[in-house]
């Protein structure tokens, strides 16, 4: 275990990333789905809430930066009008059941279905952008996923009992943001494809 403090060099070192992606986002390179950063600006701004109310401490502040990054980067994307990725049916699907995930977790009377439905509503709201990355990781910026999993890591470090209600959100960070990382970072999409192409008749 790490000291608590520690939470704050994690915070920075998101905010770095959400700086790139912002960067990327004005100049048009970075097209994010406005779908799942709205509500990635939503689900942890009010876990944030919660958490404050919960006496959760310093390690709450992982959770709102990965809110206040987010809601930074959807209103970028209304600054260059070639910023935006395109919306589909699919994606307003994945919005509509993380919103129904979001109403389960606010009316959950359990912490555990609770933290569960959160979870998942974050995790379907992260599908349109995972989606995208696989097919399309030029419109993304592997360096805020990056970050964002080392944000969510060194919090957990500094977590002397582990409980699920105080390491699932940062864990869950860590495994989609590294997802989102690798997706972007190694093309794995694109190189699929390229694989198929060259791959000789019979």
């Amino acid at each position: 275990m790490i000291d608590v403090h520690f939470v704050i060099l994690g915070a920075a070192i998101g905010a770095v990333g959400t700086w790139w992606y912002l960067r990327d986002t004005l100049r048009g390179v970075t097209r994010p789905n406005r779908v799942t950063w709205a509500l990635w600006t939503a689900l942890p701004l009010l876990a944030f809430a919660v958490e404050v109310q919960a006496g959760v401490g310093l390690r709450a502040l992982m959770t709102f930066v990965s809110g206040f990054g987010p809601l930074l980067v959807f209103v970028a994307s209304f600054r260059n009008p070639h910023a935006t990725w395109r919306i589909e049916r699919i994606d307003w699907a994945c919005g509509a059941l993380s919103l129904a995930g979001l109403v389960v977790w606010l009316s959950a009377h359990q912490a555990t279905v609770g933290l569960v439905a959160f979870i998942g509503a974050d995790a379907l709201a992260a599908l349109p952008t995972l989606r995208k990355s696989w097919l399309a990781p030029e419109t993304e910026t592997a360096a805020a996923y990056a970050t964002a999993a080392l944000n969510g890591a060194i919090t957990m470090l500094t977590v002397s009992r582990w409980t699920t209600a105080v390491v699932s959100f940062p864990l869950y960070i860590v495994v989609i943001a590294s997802l989102e990382a690798l997706l972007v970072g190694a093309r794995l999409g694109p190189r699929r494809l390229a694989r198929r192409r060259a791959r000789p008749v019979v």
